[in-house]
């Protein structure tokens, strides 16, 4: 076999390495297992056959290494930290009591003070299953005990449960922060350019804070418009009661200023998403303490907790990160390349078609497969084309957010079936998402129309 025959060989191997991937997690083997191991059985039988270099498999280590002492994602366990803190405190069900007093006798208020909770919720706790848990548990029974239609109920909880996606700080802003700015510089380093900008996770949270706004905006319109033209969807509540300002503040004061410590000292420059998420964690910690609602085991169950989920998220990018350094070693990123400039439509071609198979990718992968996956192969050529990193990773973060919601494989759904009573079917939550997914699509179209609400915040800041 000629020399060219063999590298057609090995780029072709890169994509069967994704197809294997795909195939393992469609059966349910483990995310981390399933990568490391199909790129070392990969790489095995590429050095045996003489397609691959094995010296590839030499920058492990440093890989590895470069993973421990990422500054930036110490920012995960903590902010997971905050998270699971806050869910078991049961700030959020206090909160949620005195919004709907507050707004409960009002056609459609009850579907208000749940979006406004749940975004509350989303950006204090940063994590999609937690949130819509707990926003079902909580919500979803007081909106059927009070008449509300069933699809509305649902597909309001399920919604504002993914803003933990796009609503600073997220998890999983974090995450795709870190790896956008790895992207952005390869990208210039390609170009050859030696001294890159940088983009930062801040850069991330300034970009998400406009969409993120508007979005809830688009929701709470959705839900006063219907409750005004289809009254009995969202009738005002019978029996509710009265909430004093005094009550009212002392439930929303709590996570308002711990949201606005956290994200202020990161766009005000006062401190880096890693001491921000610390001061967060030890904010719900202190929350915690105070309101006397978690317990010596409690807190133990929340470090359990903590701890389960960070080392999830750093083996799945242990696992990426062999994985991706094998399909660069058979010339995977090459490919990508030669693929997207041949693309029809040049880079708004090339945007398209990643931003769908992002999408469909979304219904059997987690955000964090997809980060620590796609995101490193697909990013560095869509910016080496001139996408703006801050304007791409926000669009990403939405468009997944959008994927979590949709029939009939969102996670989000499935969360909420979960903890659903019998009277509501799973044709209910998948009719009550399809307004949401509408709101959702027209941002995004909105964000590629005019990329400066991504763009500008990030720019005036920093």
């Amino acid at each position: 076999m000629q020399a060219r025959d063999y590298l057609v060989v090995a780029e072709y191997a890169a994509l069967l390495m994704f197809a294997a991937v795909f195939a393992l997690l469609v059966l349910g083997y483990p995310v981390a297992l399933t990568l490391a191991g199909t790129a070392l059985i990969a790489a095995g039988i590429g050095t045996l056959t003489g397609i691959f270099e094995p010296s590839f498999l030499f920058a492990t280590p440093n890989r590895l290494f470069g993973i421990m002492t990422n500054q930036t994602l110490i920012a995960v366990p903590l902010f997971i930290l905050m998270g699971v803190t806050l869910e078991r405190s049961r700030i959020a069900e206090r909160l949620l009591d005195a919004m709907s007093r507050a707004f409960g006798g009002l056609p459609g208020g009850l579907g208000i003070a749940v979006t406004l909770v749940g975004m509350l919720m989303a950006a204090s706790t940063g994590i999609v299953g937690a949130t819509v848990v707990t926003m079902g548990l909580m919500s979803l029974p007081t909106m059927l005990k009070a008449n509300y239609d069933k699809t509305l109920a649902t597909g309001a909880i399920c919604a504002t449960g993914t803003l933990g996606q796009i609503i600073p700080p997220s998890i999983a802003l974090v995450l795709l922060g870190d790896v956008i700015a790895n992207a952005y510089q390869q990208a210039q380093l390609n170009m050859g350019i030696f001294n890159p900008k940088a983009v930062s996770v801040g850069d991330l949270f300034a970009g998400a804070v406009f969409p993120g706004l508007i979005l809830v905006a688009m929701y709470l319109t959705y839900i006063v418009v219907l409750s005004v033209l289809k009254p009995s969807a969202a009738p005002p509540m019978e029996s509710a009661e009265s909430v004093s300002t005094r009550e009212m503040l002392m439930s929303i004061l709590p996570p308002l200023a711990l949201i606005i410590a956290v994200l202020g000292s990161i766009l005000s420059g006062v401190a880096t998403p890693t001491e921000a998420a610390a001061v967060g964690a030890a904010g719900a910690t202190l929350l915690a303490v105070v309101s006397r609602s978690i317990d010596l085991n409690g807190f133990l169950d929340v470090c359990l907790s903590t701890t389960r989920t960070t080392s999830m998220v750093f083996f799945i990018l242990i696992g990426a990160s062999i994985f991706s350094l094998v399909f660069r070693g058979y010339g995977g990123d090459d490919l990508v390349h030669g693929i997207f400039e041949q693309m029809p439509g040049g880079v708004i071609g090339a945007t398209l078609v990643v931003m769908v198979v992002i999408f469909l990718l979304g219904f059997i992968l987690d955000f964090i497969e997809i980060t620590f996956v796609v995101v490193p192969i697909v990013g560095p050529v869509l910016l080496a084309m001139g996408l703006d990193p801050i304007w791409l990773g926000i669009m990403i973060a939405i468009n997944l957010q959008t994927s979590f919601l949709t029939p009939p494989f969102g996670f989000a759904l499935f969360y909420l079936r979960g903890v659903a009573p019998e009277s509501v079917s799973t044709l209910d939550i998948y009719r009550g998402v399809v307004p949401f997914i509408v709101l959702q699509i027209v941002m995004l179209l909105l964000l590629a129309w005019q990329p400066w609400l991504a763009t500008w915040l990030p720019d005036r800041i920093f």
